[in-house]
């Protein structure tokens, strides 16, 4: 049979493959783009296929594209583990007395830090101290026990970024806000942003929310730029609110200094917490709201958030005949409902409050029972009326089993009362139990956790940062109709109650807690020294509230009875 030559039209890449391949070039090398499938019409240079050398430089430059991935994606993982354990290096506790353990290898002696955290990279940035940090970080006052982070695998990879990246450029990915406007930040900017947002007095636990827009919304809600931020009219009303929970305590422990109130010293930031939640909560359409709360501050919220007349609580302490029926209670127990002007919304909110026993949390069904009747006979189908507010403590809050039966009514059909706000107030101890042997939980708020509940964390003596939480609290009860959890970590200035010595049983704890300075006095001073307000307004407020507990003082004294109602 005669062959005779057939010229046929190829493709030049094909061209290409079987030149090469003809050449004895391996199939997996043959291949070369033509200079026609280059966009802007660059030839690449003619390198000789077979060539070691040239096999080196075409390895070199695949080698340079794969690290500049890697290190993208190093960068992506350390963006999360800011989100998933930041809040375990955070500022919270106002006494600066919880520390990472000393037996963690990451222990320095020094806060989280950029510096501190590109010095220690190898560990920080394979993430066991911040995806695994709950195996060996201290969050109680006085250390808790370490459990051996080795125990469920080995370390992950190892992340090459040295201090000569720290000025690179990175493109931040969807799933984080700290750019606010920009894309691409240096890698420095990067670590300072998330140690601004997770590492300073909030930590935020929310990265266990298996609801991608909840992540997110809560994501855009504490990482862009200079959004926790008030206003100076904003921050005159805080120090305003901060004035009357300080004053009034002080006022009573100066006339009835023998007298059990189980005053709210040392997390006075609890009353403008409150009044922050009800602003929002006002403004955006409800009109009636349902408290429960233990004893620990409540005559303070009667009168600084239902405002019940002065008048009536110092009344109290006088031990007078009731005048209606019921053999009545200790004036930490009972409660109250009442409706007033809120003057920010200029509308009027019905405030309740729940009577509560001895027993601690035993409110809690309570309330959700009372709110859901109330939203069932307003045909309030959504909550967008009534809500609910729980105050705990943190030694009841986790050791109470009516807490967790109570969370999980939160999202059955027939109970939900479509998101409650619920407030810890963390001094820190229970009686004169420490955290260590009180829970085996690292918070105090892990419960919350079972039915994906965010959980803010706080530090107590930073108070714009609580009234920021506050309100974000309540954005998210409103625009999501679920749980919510403010984690007020602050402490305990007197015993368990006002006759009580706490030196006895926590000596260290109380030696700190003498030397530490009012909530009320630091922010005071934080505000004169950044000019939003003088001294003499500082000492107007002060004067101006004393006169109105001096005059309740002198009323009171004519009252010849009570009321339990």
């Amino acid at each position: 049979m005669n062959k005779s030559r057939v010229d046929l039209n190829v493709l030049s890449s094909w061209d290409a493959f079987f030149k090469s391949a003809s050449a004895g070039v391996q199939p997996g090398l043959a291949y070369q783009s033509p200079p026609s499938l280059t966009s802007s019409g660059y030839t690449l240079p003619a390198i000789d296929i077979t060539s070691t050398t040239a096999l080196a430089q075409t390895s070199d430059v695949s080698a340079v594209g794969h690290r500049d991935i890697d290190d993208h994606l190093s960068v992506q993982a350390i963006i999360r583990s800011y989100q998933v354990r930041g809040h375990l290096v955070a500022k919270l506790d106002p006494l600066s007395i919880t520390s990472a353990n000393i037996h963690s290898p990451l222990h320095s002696g020094t806060p989280s830090s950029p510096q501190v955290v590109l010095r220690t990279h190898k560990l920080v940035y394979n993430s066991p101290y911040l995806i695994r940090g709950h195996y060996f970080a201290s969050l109680d006052p006085l250390s808790i026990n370490v459990t051996n982070f080795d125990r469920d695998g080995a370390w992950l990879k190892v992340h090459n970024l040295e201090e000569k990246d720290m000025d690179r450029l990175f493109k931040l990915p969807s799933t984080t806000f700290i750019g606010g406007g920009e894309s691409i930040l240096p890698l420095r900017e990067i670590l300072k942003r998330l140690e601004d947002v997770y590492c300073q007095h909030i930590g935020v636990e929310y990265m266990f929310i298996n609801n991608l827009e909840q992540c997110q919304w809560i994501r855009e809600k504490f990482e862009t730029p200079k959004i926790t931020q008030l206003s100076v009219e904003q921050k005159r009303t805080l120090l305003a609110r901060m004035t009357r929970s300080h004053k009034f305590e002080e006022f009573l422990a100066k006339k009835w200094s023998s007298e059990k109130r189980f005053g709210l010293e040392g997390c006075e930031v609890l009353i403008p917490a409150m009044k922050a939640i009800i602003d929002y909560s006002s403004e955006a359409g409800i009109e009636s709201i349902v408290m429960g709360m233990p004893h620990r501050g409540r005559l303070n919220v009667l009168a600084n958030v239902c405002r019940k007349p002065l008048e009536q609580i110092f009344a109290q302490f006088s031990s007078l005949e009731p005048a209606d029926e019921g053999s009545g209670d200790v004036k930490y127990h009972l409660g109250m409902s009442h409706e007033r002007l809120n003057r920010v919304t200029n509308k009027n909110i019905k405030l309740a409050v729940v009577a509560n026993p001895s027993h601690l949390e035993a409110c809690d069904p309570i309330v959700e029972g009372k709110t859901k009747a109330e939203q069932f006979y307003r045909g309030d189908t959504q909550g967008k009326k009534v809500m609910s507010i729980l105050l705990h403590g943190d030694a009841a809050f986790a050791g109470q089993g009516v807490v967790y039966e109570t969370f999980h009514l939160s999202d059955l059909p027939d109970y939900s009362t479509h998101g409650t706000i619920h407030i810890v107030v963390n001094n820190q101890i229970g009686f004169t139990t420490d955290p260590r042997v009180a829970r085996s939980s690292p918070y105090c708020t892990d419960v919350a956790r079972v039915v994906n509940a965010p959980i803010f964390h706080v530090n107590a003596d930073d108070p714009e940062a609580v009234v920021y939480v506050c309100t974000v609290a309540a954005e998210w009860r409103a625009k999501f109709g679920k749980d919510c959890i403010i984690d007020l970590v602050c402490y305990r200035r007197n015993g368990h109650n006002e006759i009580d010595e706490p030196m006895f049983t926590q000596p260290l704890m109380y030696t700190k807690i003498r030397k530490q300075v009012t909530c009320l006095d630091q922010y005071a001073r934080k505000l004169v020294d950044e000019n939003s307000v003088s001294e003499s307004f500082v000492e107007e407020l002060n004067d101006k509230y004393d006169a109105i507990l001096t005059e309740a003082y002198k009323n009171a004294e004519k009252e010849v009875k009570m009321y339990n109602k």
